[in-house]
């Protein structure tokens, strides 16, 4: 007898132990894995890698992530934390930086990290300043609150503990055997309620996500279902609009172009803005002979980006970027104005010592080389390059297949192998000719994005278009940084798509499973081929940008594609 009784006393014990134990914290991701952002900071293009907390306090390990070409320098990195409190004694720390430390970026791509000190949990911000300008990153550190069916479980077991010893004590000690059944029974009852409660939490929908669903604040962080009571309806937003401030800079002359991003219904700043494939924002700039900068601007203020270019000749601009407000979705929008560079050059940094290089230190080439006219095999920053791709005809699917070297050594960049981004149709004149491309692509129909994730198209591709309004993106875009173009001789057009070979690599290991992590940027085990398939809905001319990262340098592949209208004959030049 007093042996049953110390094994329930033991598990009576372990089970209060568990309801008061600190909870451990989690990254700032929903499924608890690192959280990864890219970021253009003058002529360097990063991406920052926030590690998971384990613990509060504890430390943030912070990598920064460069590419080849990055200029050496170093950053100073502070942790800030945000957001509202009821209790103001709570908030007195908020905007001030309570930790501090700073990355020195080498020469040659790498990881380079630090370490910050993280105290609680909540909306945070990580500051990021290189000399010249200061960053915003805003992340989450939640806390592991335990839900309430989960604590009517423990509950319903601690009561069942208890009344299982008055139950053995009334057994020895009473007189009357039918005593006995009062107890009993209550550890019936609350078996049964922790039995049931354990059942239904499967089917109860937790609260809105702080930081992903709804705005963070340091009381639904703590303890969201205390705040936010469980709900399944969507916590939709109005879309938000962009607006491009004057940009000034003259042909070859660094200029900073800002962005400000409002709220469709009240016109103030739209600071919801969530991390999606990897940064806060993506930009697209179009040039005039279809130089393509695929950029990641930074947030120096709620609502407001800004990023430094060097557009290299005087002419129209298209701008288009892509974001995703919290409990709004994804968004795409285009400039209504975009860019007009005017003015005579300006004197380069660098002439008289060697080729120029952009933010990713991709070497560059005079626009009228950037393109290619059909399929083939093509040479970009001294890789061979072989795109294939099956009949191109408006209406029907069409795979195009980009073999990028020729061995799996790609890496992946933004959570994936692979990004293509389409625009079009265009005139022939349009889409080839040095100067006009700008503005047709303002003005094209369709703007489109796909993904690919390596070479087994059954599982390894998600494809997305857009139309007169803009490119809608599931869950998937296209980033990147400036042309790596240099321009080789193309072959005959080929129109046989290309098998995936040897080397072809799968999204095996590249996707998070069970809150893991995504095999980030030092990952070179994919590829080569990169395939993705797409719907071209109208015939016509369509310039095509592919982008792959390999040796840390991110290869952006331009392409000039005829499609068919399907009445006749081959789409392809």
């Amino acid at each position: 007898m007093r042996g049953a009784a110390r094994t329930v006393a033991a598990v009576l014990c372990a089970l209060a132990l568990s309801l008061f134990l600190p909870a451990t914290a989690r990254a700032d991701s929903a499924g608890g894995g690192d959280l990864h952002v890219a970021q253009t900071l003058g002529d360097r293009e990063l991406t920052f890698v926030l590690r998971r907390v384990t613990g509060l306090p504890g430390p943030l390990h912070v990598d920064v992530l460069t590419h080849r070409g990055t200029p050496a320098g170093a950053l100073r990195l502070g942790a800030v934390p945000a957001g509202v409190a009821a209790d103001r004694a709570a908030g007195a720390p908020v905007g001030t930086v309570t930790s501090k430390a700073s990355v020195r970026l080498g020469d040659e791509p790498g990881t380079y990290g630090t370490v910050l000190d993280i105290d609680r949990a909540g909306p945070w911000e990580l500051v990021v300043e290189d000399g010249s300008r200061t960053a915003r990153i805003p992340f989450v550190v939640p806390g592991q609150v335990t839900s309430p069916p989960e604590r009517t479980v423990f509950a319903g077991f601690v009561a069942a503990g208890v009344l299982m010893l008055v139950t053995l004590f009334v057994a020895v000690r009473a007189r009357r055997g039918s005593w006995v059944l009062l107890p009993a029974s209550g550890v019936v009852a609350a078996l049964a309620t922790a039995v049931t409660a354990a059942l239904l939490s499967a089917s109860l929908p937790p609260p809105p996500e702080p930081g992903r669903d709804v705005d963070a604040t340091q009381d639904n962080v703590t303890d969201p279902y205390a705040v936010v009571r469980p709900v399944s309806a969507e916590h939709s937003r109005p879309p938000a609009s962009l607006e491009t401030a004057a940009y000034t800079a003259r042909p070859g002359e660094r200029g900073t172009l800002r962005l400000d991003v409002n709220d469709g219904s009240t016109g103030l700043p739209a600071d919801d803005l969530v991390v999606h494939d990897g940064a806060l924002m993506h930009l697209v700039v179009i040039g005039p002979a279809g130089r393509l900068w695929h950029l990641h601007p930074a947030r120096t203020a709620p609502g407001t980006y800004e990023v430094q270019l060097r557009l290299p000749a005087s002419g129209h601009y298209a701008v288009s970027a892509e974001f995703a407000r919290r409990g709004g979705g994804l968004q795409h929008v285009r400039s209504a104005t975009g860019l007009t560079v005017t003015g005579r050059p300006a004197p380069q940094e660098g002439s008289g010592k060697g080729p120029d290089r952009d933010a990713a230190g991709a070497n560059t080439v005079p626009e009228s080389e950037l393109a290619a006219r059909g399929t083939g095999t093509r040479t970009i920053d001294g890789v061979p390059v072989r795109l294939t791709a099956s009949p191109l005809t408006a209406g029907s699917a069409a795979t195009l297949t980009a073999r990028v070297g020729d061995t799996a050594t790609l890496q992946p960049w933004l959570g994936m192998v692979g990004h293509m981004i389409v625009v079009g149709p265009l005139s022939e004149d349009d889409a080839t000719g040095p100067t006009r491309l700008g503005q047709a692509a303002e003005q094209a129909p369709v703007w489109a994005h796909a993904h690919s994730m390596g070479g087994d198209m059954s599982s390894d591709m998600s494809a997305h278009t857009g139309g007169d309004t803009g490119t809608g993106h599931g869950s998937g875009a296209a980033h990147g940084e400036e042309d790596h173009a240099g321009h080789g001789t193309a072959d005959p057009p080929d129109t046989e798509p290309d098998g995936h070979g040897e080397g072809a690599g799968s999204m095996s290991g590249l996707m998070p499973l069970n809150g893991d992590s995504p095999a980030d940027e030092t990952v070179a085990a994919y590829g080569p081929d990169v395939s993705f398939v797409y719907t071209f809905s109208r015939p016509g001319h369509y310039r095509v940008w592919i982008q792959a990262m390999r040796d840390s340098t991110v290869l952006t592949i331009p392409y000039v594609l005829n499609v068919s209208s399907g009445v006749s004959g081959g789409g392809e030049e």
